[in-house]
């Protein structure tokens, strides 16, 4: 492209955001439900539980489908779904460990049931929101990962034989360059592979907020704008301070993902990193036709640095990711949920991707924190003696995985010994993080260290080959 032109691609791309509204898109639908009144007394139950996300409700949920007569009550700081839960891409994946690559080398021998159980979590996240009546737009699309590189083409297709020789390729599909522009047109594509049910499309806004309403019809106790300050055990329970009044619980199950949980040790094992997005105008059908796209699935590019995107109900494309931001210090503050900079980045790339989509404008700009751990899937545990469960570290891919946590809280919270609880995923947990300003500096070596090999066909420097040594991955 001559200097010019570039000049005037550049202009255009900064033009597009002129209107966009620097909040998620998802939280702004007309739907949305008022809040519920904060605890202001003291309360006592069987089980509370810390935390209005995913994590929170489908535990909740789930332990009152299992025992109708359990008391269960619900804390939120704020109001259901307005931290990740609300600000994600809507992507609700079948995997339990952040894609099959990252599940082989951690736990081959056990793949093939984190497998079977993702995809029967999946089917029965599909099943709920039948049987509840939630309204999220759910799609069963599937996902594409696409290659935008000659050699990124060559792994996806030797990841794809690698997966069809242990059997791990059921529904999954590798498309050259023909077959994934079919698909959805884009001249950057050279490849895809096409998991054709391991994923579905969601309004993510809409099922926290249908999760809630199903807790509520269930008699589940929820109380929004109520933060829990301090845990404690109290007697055979335990006992949660909020700014009113209290709970005491038999049992607690802590779903806080990136804020500091109430048990200080478990903090080092998380770390908040930034994630960006921007939502386009609805298209006109013939801006639709122009990229194709009618079997509607996600996608996300195959670079380190990567890029996540997907239509929406209303043929709008969300486009997020590349740029993951950690904060010196790890500090989770709403100042961080807007950066200007990023959006123009994220525009450049959408029109390089999508250049017939030229003059299209973005609506929405936001970002929002993602509980990151060394291993990039959740990990689990108990405290004291029992009585306490945590799930944490979902590391983006937390829209499906969060029920499969809250059925593992609830096992361990009850003393079962379940084919999940017996899992090496479940039982030991990821390397935590160092302090500052060791944090920091691991975690910006590995983002130069990423940057570097996206633009190097994919080598990894020595920085890289010795964390993926040291099982930390650092692969997307």
């Amino acid at each position: 492209m001559a200097p010019s032109a570039m000049s005037r691609g550049k202009d255009n791309w900064i033009a597009s955001l002129s209107e966009a509204q620097p909040v998620p898109y998802w939280l702004e639908d007309p739907g949305k439900p008022h809040a519920e009144p904060a605890l202001t007394s003291a309360e006592t139950c069987d089980l509370l539980v810390v935390g209005g996300g995913y994590s929170g409700l489908w535990t909740a949920l789930n332990a009152k489908e299992r025992d109708p007569q359990r008391d269960v009550v619900l804390l939120e700081g704020r109001e259901v779904g307005w931290a990740a839960s609300g600000r994600n891409g809507g992507f609700c994946a079948a995997s339990l460990t952040h894609g099959l690559p990252n599940g082989l080398a951690r736990w081959p021998d056990e793949i093939h049931t984190l497998e079977e159980l993702g995809r029967r979590n999946l089917d029965e996240i599909e099943a709920a929101v039948a049987r509840h009546g939630i309204d999220c737009d759910f799609e069963r699309t599937g996902e594409i990962d696409v290659a935008t590189e000659t050699y990124q083409a060559w792994e996806l297709r030797d990841w794809h034989r690698k997966m069809t020789d242990q059997g791990l390729a059921d529904g999954i599909e590798f498309l050259d360059a023909d077959a994934v522009r079919e698909q959805v047109n884009s001249p950057t594509f050279e490849a895809g592979l096409w998991d054709r049910r391991g994923v579905a499309m969601l309004h993510p806004a809409k099922l926290a907020w249908g999760l809630k309403k199903a807790c509520l019809k269930l008699g589940v106790r929820v109380y929004e704008h109520t933060p829990a300050l301090t845990l404690k055990s109290y007697g055979a329970g335990m006992t949660v301070r909020t700014p009113y009044g209290a709970v005491r619980a038999r049992r607690v199950a802590l779903g806080t993902n990136i804020f500091p949980s109430l048990l200080r040790r478990v903090r080092s094992y998380t770390v908040p990193v930034y994630d960006y997005a921007l939502m386009t105008e609805p298209l006109t059908a013939d801006q639709l036709a122009s990229i194709g796209w009618k079997n509607r699935q996600g996608l996300g590019d195959s670079a380190n640095q990567f890029h996540y995107f997907r239509l929406s109900a209303d043929n709008r494309i969300l486009w997020g990711g590349y740029d993951a931001i950690y904060p010196y210090g790890g500090r989770v503050r709403a100042e961080y949920d807007d950066r200007p900079e990023t959006y123009a980045k994220l525009a450049g790339h959408f029109f390089t991707c999508f250049p017939q989509l030229e003059g299209v404008r973005f609506t929405h700009a936001w970002g929002g924190a993602i509980d990151t751990c060394s291993r990039f899937s959740a990990f689990f545990g108990t405290a004291h003696q029992g009585r306490v469960a945590y799930a944490a570290g979902y590391t983006g891919l937390g829209v499906g995985a969060t029920r499969f946590g809250a059925d593992v809280m609830l096992d361990l919270l009850d003393g079962e010994r379940t084919e999940r609880t017996e899992l090496e995923m479940v039982r030991k947990k990821p390397l935590p993080f160092p302090p500052e300003p060791f944090a920091w500096t691991g975690i910006a070596l590995t983002k130069w260290s990423l940057a570097r090999a996206d633009a190097h066909g994919g080598r990894r420097n020595l920085w890289l080959r010795t964390m993926d040594r040291l099982g930390l991955g650092f692969d997307s």
